[in-house]
């Protein structure tokens, strides 16, 4: 069907999914940003488009709603992965999906009426390398590094799960504080490819609470990417378990980090809405 277009959410992290062989436009800058508004387009964290691999089962490129591309999505491959099999794809429920960030493995662990309830992702290596996150940092790994902004100063710790993240330990996390400073952090001179940044406090020592600003989306209620990044940091510095709980406000996620630093991710998905983009939408992203 042209033009079709499946909407779903990971713990309210909602993506559009499109299938590249299925729409009749280009997907320029300003297309994504018009059909991700929320007020002239069907409003979303980003699109993900299925595309061709020669290294996987399946090929995805993640598109942030201004229009830039991410590398890797943990939500957005969840999402992806039950698009694959709810749409019969895949009628197998463990498949590989390559990113821009690498080759991923999926598996459906829990699936109602033959839709795709939770899954569980394979996300790849928690990497600390300061140069191949990147950030612009003296030291190999960027633990316990001071970020100067203009108005205040952050100890940070940075790693790339195949997109690059900032950790912010906190006390206490405040959601007007990283409204207010999300941007900021994101666009430092000191992270040459933008960064996705997180306030993160932990509970106990198998649960961890996190704020998120993902970078070319702003504040967001959930990330998969997000969750690996802060578990991966926690562990490292020896302040929670191999297998813990990620809280977020959209909700928790599963993470499990073995000592070779591979990481799986496991959530549940949702389908929001279904259809397809109508010819006066296509006629204004020409």
């Amino acid at each position: 069907m042209q033009n079709f277009f499946v909407k779903s959410h990971g713990l309210g992290n909602d993506y559009i999914v499109l299938n590249q062989y299925e729409i009749s436009f280009e997907l320029t800058p300003k297309a994504i940003q018009k059909i991700c508004d929320v007020h002239y387009g069907i409003g979303s964290d980003g699109i993900l488009l299925k595309v061709p691999s020669y290294k996987a089962n399946f090929g995805l490129r993640i598109l942030n709603p201004d229009g830039s591309e991410a590398e890797k999505s943990g939500n957005g491959l969840r999402i992806f992965a039950k698009y694959l099999y709810d749409s019969k794809f895949s009628k197998e429920k463990i498949f590989t999906i390559e990113t821009p960030g690498g080759v991923v493995r999926a598996e459906i662990t829990e699936e109602v009426k033959k839709k795709a309830k939770t899954v569980k992702v394979d996300m790849g290596k928690a990497n600390f390398i300061s140069s191949e996150i990147p950030v612009n940092c003296a030291k190999e790994e960027c633990f316990d590094e001071k970020l100067n902004l203009e108005y205040k100063d952050y100890i940070i710790n940075c790693v790339s799960v195949g997109n690059p993240h900032c950790v912010i330990l906190k006390d206490e996390l405040d959601e007007k504080e990283l409204k207010q400073f999300g941007a900021y952090i994101e666009n430092h001179p000191m992270f040459p490819n933008r960064i996705n940044v997180q306030f993160a406090k932990v509970i106990t020592p198998t649960e961890v609470e996190v704020l998120i600003w993902e970078r070319g989306a702003g504040w967001t209620l959930a990330s998969g990417s997000s969750s690996c990044a802060v578990a991966s940091v926690m562990i490292k510095k020896g302040l929670t378990e191999r297998k813990l709980n990620v809280k977020m406000p959209g909700g928790t996620l599963q993470i499990e980090i073995d000592e070779a630093w591979n990481i799986k991710m496991t959530g549940e998905v949702r389908e929001i809405a279904s259809g397809t983009l109508s010819s006066e939408l296509i006629a204004e992203l020409e």
